[in-house]
């Protein structure tokens, strides 16, 4: 939720970790604000650009399968889910929310790596344009966190 409570984490440190980011380029302004505060985040934790994979797909139901072919390189401690749907006047909305979220959830359950899925669901641009920055930045810590954690415990 926007502007929610999230509470803090330890400090993250992203140094030894290999990232792969999904990018779809429908509603490019907001997906390219949302890659560019990930990426920077990611490097603020230290993740090295190096170390980071950053690939573009038509939409969101086209992240799914790119995130896919990053997990089964077995290469990447975590990846990171960026899009924006944005309600129409169809059943679209719906259909493409849902089906590019239970995919990227079943595909990190699949694969047993974090996922941080960043494809925003909105109502309209502005909300959109108010959330790119902040999302961006969320899945980052969010990737590298989990990705910390799933390789402690594994």
């Amino acid at each position: 939720m926007f502007g929610a409570e999230k509470g803090t984490a330890d400090k993250l440190d992203g140094r030894k970790l290999s990232i792969g980011i999904v990018q779809a380029r429908f509603n490019e302004s907001i997906t390219n604000a949302l890659a560019e505060a990930c990426k920077h985040e990611l490097a603020a934790l230290g993740v090295h650009e190096d170390n980071i994979k950053h690939v573009l797909v038509p939409g969101a139901l086209e992240v799914p399968c790119a995130l896919q072919a990053l997990a089964e390189s077995d290469k990447y401690d975590a990846l990171i889910a960026l899009g924006c749907i944005i309600r129409g006047e169809t059943y679209h909305f719906e259909l493409v929310a849902n089906e590019s979220g239970s995919a990227v959830t079943r595909l990190a359950l699949d694969y047993q790596l974090p996922i941080a899925n960043a494809i925003l669901t909105t109502e309209n641009l502005a909300q959109a344009q108010a959330r790119q920055v902040e999302k961006g930045r969320d899945a980052a810590r969010v990737a590298v966190e989990m990705a910390n954690l799933i390789n402690e415990i594994a």
